[in-house]
């Protein structure tokens, strides 16, 4: 549904001028997925957005939505943001105060360059607010309605015209922390019920793993590992992506044999340690392996038919509720780990720390 070919963006003036914020990617969103690029601020995700959305120009490449040009650097094309078939919801939600719920949401079928009768824009905007649930709520003042219904408010804007492709652009960054949690599951489950093939842009790491089908992670202008959400926490293929994404502990060492099977044994400074290995890395090669902190497993006494088990002692526990947050210094490196809140454990008491090898992976030092 959409499709991105070598987009290049270069700021041509102000402070940033010459700089790629977007740097020859590539990727495709098939056809009703909830596809989302996550990245830290300034790494081109948003330019990325504003290019497929037609309000920016980019400098080379090409952009296809519904299997339609609507951008090519190589022969010119460039069809204006009013003609893609794309509603988009930007961070600010851009409502006008002056205005009722129905005139905002009415608003892009009155200025459009097709007339739209009376009659159809009462229907079609009765339709999106009904989509989003906000029917009943068309004659109310915009300034009337809470953060959460003004995001509403701003997706039935971008649903009116019956977009093919709808692009959100950090659209919960304004909402308090409950409230954002619960507008993650209420927009996932628009976009579910809708069908909707939906870009969205975050750099918040929950919501694109709570809500999306695929994710594409950008740093300074580039994709860096693009997977389905459990493929990008659990096996990611760069130190930034493991860093970005989650808290993650990192222990340096040694590739000393390969295993077969994408495993490896790496030698670190606390014992050796059995993982998984990225292609392409051989023996002798310096790595970092990483493992999340709720990966690991604590033992109060030495366990038998476990790999990978270092002995260490409690640095610190924090009961948290839900969880004890546990720091496990060993003899070099000092781990972090989540524990079940039934764990008592105090300050100095010997543990033996378990590393799953299946849930460990070995990755270049310099990435």
């Amino acid at each position: 549904m959409i499709e991105i070919k070598s987009l290049v963006k270069i700021y041509e003036d102000g402070e940033h001028a010459g700089v790629k914020a977007v740097n020859d990617i590539s990727f495709k969103v098939e056809e009703g997925r909830f596809y989302t690029l996550l990245g830290p601020s300034g790494c081109g995700k948003t330019t990325t957005l504003r290019c497929i959305a037609g309000l920016e120009k980019a400098n080379g490449g090409e952009i296809l939505v519904a299997g339609k040009k609507v951008f090519s650097a190589t022969d010119g094309t460039f069809v204006p943001a009013y003609r893609r078939p794309i509603g988009m919801v930007f961070q600010s939600y851009a409502i006008w105060p002056h205005m009722t719920v129905f005139e905002n949401v009415a608003f892009p079928l009155r200025v459009g360059k097709q007339k739209v009768s009376s009659a159809d824009v009462q229907k079609k905007v009765s339709t999106a607010l009904e989509q989003v649930e906000l029917d009943g709520y068309g004659d109310r003042m915009a300034t009337q309605l809470s953060g959460g219904q003004q995001q509403r408010l701003a997706l039935a804007r971008a649903l009116v015209r019956e977009p093919l492709v709808l692009l959100l652009d950090e659209p919960l960054s304004n909402l308090d922390a409950k409230l954002r949690e619960r507008m993650r599951f209420e927009l996932r489950e628009l976009q579910r019920r809708l069908r909707i093939t939906t870009l969205y842009v975050t750099h918040d790491q929950i919501e694109a793993l709570s809500m999306s089908n695929v994710i594409a992670v950008m740093n300074s202008g580039v994709i860096v590992q693009e997977g389905g959400p459990r493929d990008i926490y659990l096996q990611p293929k760069t130190k930034f992506v493991a860093n970005f994404i989650g808290s993650t502990n990192q222990m340096t060492g040694q590739v000393t044999r390969l295993e077969g099977n994408g495993t490896a044994t790496v030698r670190t400074d606390d014992g050796e340690i059995s993982c998984g290995i990225l292609d392409g890395l051989t023996a002798g090669s310096k790595v970092v392996v990483v493992v999340r902190p709720e990966s690991i497993n604590l033992h109060l006494q030495q366990p038998t038919n476990c790999s990978n088990v270092i002995p260490g002692k409690i640095g610190a526990a924090m009961f948290l509720g839900e969880y004890v947050d546990c720091t496990i210094e060993l003899g070099k490196n000092v781990l972090q780990t989540h524990q079940r809140y039934t764990l008592q454990v105090r300050r100095g008491d010997p543990v033996w720390v378990e590393l799953p090898a299946g849930e460990c992976m070995a990755l270049p030092t310099e990435q």
